[in-house]
């Protein structure tokens, strides 16, 4: 997903996910494909739901009994696959509004930050950034405090057909510190990559 700022955990086996939940169940949504090996995605469904993470299936199952099992069952909401990816954010955005957990606006290291403005102000005036500088400071401040390796930025900022040196990634982390003013924030990670603190 290019530029959503989503952080995304990613998991091809049930009981996997069920383990690691199960340790720390910090999560805004559940993306759960049905046939998956370990434990099926209804299994994980149920097992979920214990820790009220809402949950979209996204599978090839297209037959109408699966449909209905899911969503009688709790699902938030149903996608086959194929599916168009900006339908997919704009679906997972829908849950994350229903249920709350969609924050639009960051106040971080004296920075104000509106997502449905898209806009960046320190004491009022309001910092102009380009667009992949905006996806770059709003993937920082959504995993304040996290190290992200710059692979990582490149793949959520940049999406992940970019080719390209993570270089760029340093250019933009530049170019961030010097028009945010809040280079004494944006630590460099040793041989991996960034973190925003606050």
């Amino acid at each position: 997903m290019v530029s959503t700022g989503y952080a995304a955990a990613v998991y091809h086996d049930g009981m996997e996910a069920a383990k690691i939940v199960e340790k720390d169940a910090d999560f805004d949504l559940a993306l759960l494909d049905i046939m998956v090996p370990g434990m099926d995605g209804f299994e994980l469904m149920g097992y979920l739901q214990h820790y009220d993470i809402p949950i979209i299936f996204l599978t090839a199952k297209t037959d109408l009994d699966s449909k209905l099992q899911g969503l009688k069952n709790g699902a938030e909401d149903y996608i086959t696959k194929p599916f168009e990816v900006l339908e997919l954010l704009v679906r997972i955005e829908k849950v994350l509004e229903r249920r709350g957990k969609m924050q639009q606006v960051f106040n971080v290291a004296g920075l104000d930050i509106n997502l449905m403005e898209r806009s960046v102000k320190k004491d009022g005036s309001e910092i102009v950034l380009k667009p992949l500088e905006f996806d770059l400071l709003v993937m920082l401040v959504k995993n304040k405090n996290i190290a992200l390796t710059r692979e990582r930025l490149l793949h959520n900022v940049w999406g992940v057909d970019y080719v390209g040196e993570t270089r760029t990634v340093d250019v933009h982390i530049g170019q961030l510190r010097k028009k945010t003013g809040i280079a004494g924030n944006i630590k460099t990670v040793s041989k991996m990559g960034y973190r925003l603190e606050d």
